[in-house]
């Protein structure tokens, strides 16, 4: 089921359009023959000031005539078209910072009803290196943010900080499939991230002609006994199963991810993350006299499109 903001902005658009239109219906013509009578009696020289007060809607008659369509605009963009999110956690930087503002497209995967989140229309589904955002399958009231990296039937193996991929087959010949491969990856940087007094390492990893960045932390430990344990396989191998996807935050070692809660159910699909269109940075100096939550800059060269 949808969230309570969106529940709400349907319950909106439905009561505003609802009371314009018995307004219109049915208040309107009786206003009408008020007018009408009163003009016969004052033998046609009724006052226009009065004709305009009794042909006046009611306040609440006039407000739903004023936000019905502005509510309704806002209603179908963001439920079918384009939602915003802002970022809250560093689990996709270096991709995704905290203060990027970014646009869901929310028609990627299925046009769905913006209530109960049932599918309409079928328009696609992720592809591998997509950033979607779900409803995260422990609590479908938050929204998540992380990267597809299994599609339905995959086997993926996250092992020594390395990924390692075999992709679903369904050839006769099994002797034809793919097998299991380390997914490239390539030091860009080191120390261009802290994570808190330690510096991290950023790669770039490939998926086929798809390329982005994550980030490493060389001290830290897989957290290997809190990982998911899917029946039959081994502590760090997962086998994506159909109508599913697994997905990991682009900071490694600072994400709770399909690792440890598992698979992204088709049905909790919200949308692919497309463009940062704000960027606000943050001071983390704790002698700052501005709170916490007060932008001190814009990071006007982060705006543009998320790979």
């Amino acid at each position: 089921m949808a969230g309570y903001f969106a529940i709400f902005l349907v319950v909106l658009t439905l009561a505003s359009g609802l009371i314009w239109l018995i307004d219109v219906l049915v208040f309107a013509p009786k206003r009408k023959v008020k007018v009408a009578t009163a003009q016969a009696a004052a033998a046609g020289g009724l006052p226009l000031s009065a004709i305009e007060e009794l042909e006046k809607p009611s306040y609440l008659a006039e407000t739903a005539k004023e936000i019905f369509p502005l509510i309704l605009a806002i209603t179908i963009i963001r439920s079918f078209l384009y939602e915003p999110f802002q970022i809250p956690s560093g689990s996709m930087m270096p991709t995704l910072l905290v203060g990027d503002f970014i646009l869901v497209e929310k028609f990627s995967y299925d046009v769905k009803d913006p209530v109960w989140r049932k599918p309409l229309i079928t328009t696609g589904r992720p592809e591998r290196g997509d950033v979607i955002v779900f409803k995260y399958p422990e609590q479908p009231t938050v929204d998540f943010i992380k990267r597809t990296v299994g599609l339905p039937g995959d086997r993926i193996i996250y092992k020594n900080k390395q990924l390692f991929i075999q992709p679903a087959c369904t050839a006769a010949d099994k002797s034809t499939c793919p097998g299991l491969e380390a997914v490239p990856l390539t030091l860009q940087a080191e120390g261009e991230f802290m994570d808190g007094e330690l510096p991290t390492k950023r790669y770039s990893e490939q998926f086929g002609e798809h390329k982005h960045d994550i980030l490493q932390h060389p001290f830290k430990s897989e957290q290997l006994m809190q990982y998911y344990k899917q029946p039959g396989t081994a502590i760090e191998e997962f086998i994506v199963p159909e109508g599913h996807y697994f997905a990991l935050g682009d900071n490694r070692d600072n994400s709770r991810d399909s690792r440890f809660w598992g698979f992204v159910p088709e049905e909790n699909l919200v949308g692919k993350a497309v463009f940062i269109w704000m960027s606000f940075e943050f001071s983390d100096d704790p002698d700052n006299w501005l709170p916490s939550w007060v932008p001190v800059g814009v990071r006007f060269e982060r705006l543009g499109k998320i790979n």
